[in-house]
């Protein structure tokens, strides 16, 4: 394997090129069907992001905060975004590297961390011990609280505390709510 180098970065510390290159990567990594919300949403917080040896972006992840009313309460969550890995350097743990930092920045300064998963992705999460919310989901909007019976369970990090039995009502947002 190539020998890679791991930096992690606030949004504003990126330069124009990297963050370039992190949009290239995940256009590419997600076969053109990562939009311009999708992008939008992977703003703002804390990336991490893979090198090659040559300088190139072989991999990418952050983690942006959100809000999660629970039961009475309203609980900052790490939220992850915008995780792929080049085409040619996937399986090589590079996933995990990303993973890793990010996971990191969720233990350090959030109460929980949040994500969800593609299919093809949800291994690496479940194999590195994000559980699956068997809970209901919705958010709380414009027009407030609004349950989701057809979303997709996030995956959580963290979240041994919460009670299946309340709904997760996550902030809303433009595009995709979870």
């Amino acid at each position: 394997m190539t020998e890679s180098v791991l930096r992690t970065a606030h949004t504003s510390e990126l330069t124009a090129a990297e963050l370039r290159a992190a949009r290239a990567l995940l256009d590419e990594a997600f076969d053109g069907d990562f939009s311009d919300q999708d992008w939008d949403h992977g703003l703002g917080g804390v990336h991490a992001l893979v090198h090659d040896a040559g300088g190139a972006l072989v991999a990418h992840g952050s983690v942006v905060q959100r809000r999660i009313l629970h039961h009475g309460r309203s609980l900052r969550v790490g939220y992850v975004e915008a995780v792929a890995v080049r085409t040619d350097r996937r399986r090589q743990g590079l996933g995990g590297r990303v993973m890793g930092a990010l996971e990191r920045v969720v233990d350090g300064a959030y109460d929980l961390g949040a994500l969800s998963a593609s299919a093809e992705g949800e291994r690496l999460y479940l194999g590195r011990g994000w559980t699956r919310w068997q809970g209901a989901v919705g958010t709380l909007g414009p027009t407030g609280a609004v349950l989701m019976p057809e979303e997709d369970p996030p995956l959580l990090r963290g979240a041994a505390r919460l009670d299946p039995a309340y709904e997760l009502l996550i902030d809303w947002r433009e595009g995709d709510v979870f």
